[in-house]
Parts: structure tokens; C-alpha cells; sequence
């Protein structure tokens, strides 16, 4: 690690200010449920668990609001993936070792709908990261050590 945020993706950038921007209106959702209740005001045990609930909530939200803006103010945008080197938005065709054939695409962002997307953080992404075209990989699947082969890399949006 240099010390520096890695730079970020056009896509990633805008997933992050989206959920910045949703984080900081649920906050504020959450702050006029606070600043709605008298203090004075005499309740019951679970008036009060209530508002230590949404106390932590607020908690929760703006350690993660402060974290997405340290990363958006910290980080670059990153160039577009090379064609030859493996990188974040780069789409890659690999071969395991059981012979079968896969197409990924490496992103920073998880997403449930996108079946092809393997994060850069995850063992296979991280694995494959700076390696070329004939490369083998070795990472630690959840079934343990594993190994795969790079067939060939495709530009983002390509084939």
C-alpha cells in the first residue's frame, strides 16, 4: 500500500455518491426523529431503547458517510483498464483447473445483479489483478487453495 487511496472508477465514483447521497438522507430522517423528543419528557423503557436505537443509527450512518467521503475525496479517477494487463474494468475469460471456462469482469462494487462482476477484493479478482493473457493464478477459494489460468482479456464492453 502507498498510503494513497486507490483510484476509482467513473462507475464506482458515481455508486458511491449515490449511497452518500441516500446515506445522508436517511441520517437526516433518522436526526429529525431526535430532535423531534423532549428530553423532559417522561417515557417508558422502550421509548428510551427507541431513541438509543436511533441514536446508534445515526451513529452507523455518519461513520459510513465519513468513510465515503475520505474515499471520494481522496481518490483519483482511474484511468480505463489496459487492454494487455488485467485491471479494475477489465473483462477477463479464465480457465480452471477443472478445465471449465468462465467470462469475469473486474469491479470494486459488489452487485447482486451482476452475475459476471468479481470484486477486485475478493480472492479471485485480487488474484488476477496485473497479470496478462497465458497467467496463472493461484487464491484461496471458500473450498480452499485454487488455481486458474487467464485465456484472454477484453476491453469494458467488449467481447
Amino acid at each position: 500500500m502507498t498510503g494513497t487511496p486507490e483510484p476509482i472508477s467513473p462507475d464506482a465514483r458515481r455508486a458511491f455518491e449515490q449511497e452518500l447521497a441516500d446515506l445522508r438522507a436517511e441520517r437526516d430522517a433518522v436526526r429529525a426523529t431526535l430532535q423531534g423528543t423532549d428530553a423532559d419528557a417522561v417515557g417508558d423503557r422502550a421509548d428510551q431503547a427507541d431513541e438509543l436505537q436511533r441514536a446508534d443509527d445515526t451513529a452507523r450512518l455518519d461513520a459510513r458517510i465519513a468513510e465515503i467521503t475520505d474515499r471520494l475525496d481522496g481518490a483519483a479517477t482511474a484511468p480505463a483498464p489496459s487492454p494487455d494487463v488485467i485491471g479494475v474494468g477489465s473483462s477477463v475469460t479464465v480457465r480452471f483447473a477443472d478445465g471449465t471456462k468462465e467470462s469475469v469482469r473486474i469491479g470494486e462494487l459488489a452487485d447482486d445483479r451482476d452475475q459476471e462482476l468479481v470484486t477486485a477484493d475478493s480472492p479471485l479478482g485480487h488474484a488476477l489483478l496485473g497479470h496478462r493473457a497465458g497467467d496463472s493464478v493461484s487464491y484461496r477459494a471458500p473450498a480452499g487453495p485454487a488455481t486458474a489460468t487467464v485465456v484472454s482479456i477484453a476491453a469494458p464492453g467488449g467481447t
